[in-house]
């Protein structure tokens, strides 16, 4: 199978490398032809429009900022669907809106190509070891089809169910980390005022129920002072943009996100949309005259989890015992 790279961003790079790392034969695609030089450098090849690499590939991946610029890149002169037919994959990787890919999938699927969403959640450490999960929607084949590709991206890949549900999930999980940020965010000010010891309270959050993904990961860049997360906050308010639509469309209430969206948006504008989402904290330090630091963090993350190939997990296959030692789900090879 040869796969086609379109968005070599932060996260992008990442799963390309990956890709190429396993040997899989890769063509790829950016505006900065620059971002690409280091996977060329190591034996990908270039292809000059989207639509060369479509007509060169048989799975389409894109991973790119917003919903407005997967559009631009399939459908512009030379984009993506001049360059599908019968038998070629499309893999959306960017997070994105549910009716976006839906729209798309259907354009992709006029050409007789098939669609899938396929973002991803874990950080760009774990995509850079191939560590990271993958939520897919689209047909069950087309899953199938795919899966030799999402098996050396990630870890754990599950099969959402039609397209578009893999988006509406990724954006539900993705709201829930910047929540979990910003309430880090105070909790860590509040520590240090109260005069606690932060490697101790580190430990202490990492051992107790109040612990998350985030606090193990994000919190070790707060407390080395770089913040680098490879995440920015004019990102993060796009994606919490697509929660509140979400929540408008179902007629729930989002007073959470609400809050968090403000908070957010204030640190944008103290310190710039391309400030890296952590320093949500700075306002904080600022407000409070504190600075949340500890030796021995690491300025950015890496994944200590040794790289293997990903698997299927299936949910309807899962025993879901609290506390029981080891794992607890299925999965199929």
């Amino acid at each position: 199978m040869i796969i086609g790279f379109i968005g070599l961003g932060n996260l992008g790079s990442k799963l390309a490398a990956t890709l190429l790392r396993n040997r899989a034969g890769l063509i790829v695609h950016d505006l900065n032809e620059a971002a690409a030089r280091p996977l060329l450098d190591r034996g990908a090849r270039w292809a000059s429009t989207p639509k060369e690499l479509a007509l060169r590939s048989d799975l389409i991946i894109t991973c790119l900022p917003s919903p407005a610029i997967s559009a631009q890149v399939l459908e512009q002169p030379n984009g993506v669907l001049e360059g599908l037919s019968a038998n070629k994959l499309w893999l959306e990787m960017s997070t994105t809106e549910e009716s976006e890919v839906k729209r798309l999938g259907q354009r992709v699927m006029r050409t007789g190509a098939k669609p899938l969403d396929a973002p991803v959640s874990g950080g760009c450490h774990r995509a850079a070891t191939g560590n990271i999960s993958i939520f897919v929607g689209g047909e069950r084949a087309a899953f199938e089809q795919a899966l030799p590709a999402l098996r050396i991206m990630g870890r754990r890949i599950i099969h959402i169910g039609p397209l578009g549900s893999a988006s509406v999930l990724k954006v539900i999980t993705n709201y829930l980390a910047f929540v979990h940020l910003a309430a880090l965010s105070e909790a860590w000010a509040v520590a240090s005022k109260a005069g606690m010891d932060p490697k101790t309270t580190y430990e202490a959050i990492k051992a107790s129920s109040g612990n998350s993904f985030v606090h193990e990961t994000e919190s070790q860049v707060i407390l080395n002072g770089s913040y680098d997360i490879n995440f920015t906050v004019d990102l993060v308010l796009k994606d919490i943009g697509l929660f509140l639509d979400l929540g408008r469309r179902n007629d729930v209430p989002t007073e959470v996100a609400d809050t968090v969206t403000e908070m957010f948006r204030d640190t944008q504008s103290r310190y710039g949309p391309r400030a890296l989402s952590p320093r949500i904290i700075q306002r904080l330090e600022d407000d409070c005259g504190l600075k949340v630091r500890a030796p021995g963090f690491p300025p950015e993350l890496v994944d200590q989890e040794p790289e293997e190939p990903g698997h299927e997990v299936v949910p309807s296959e899962t025993r879901y015992v609290f506390g029981a030692e080891g794992s607890n789900e299925r999965h199929r090879a």
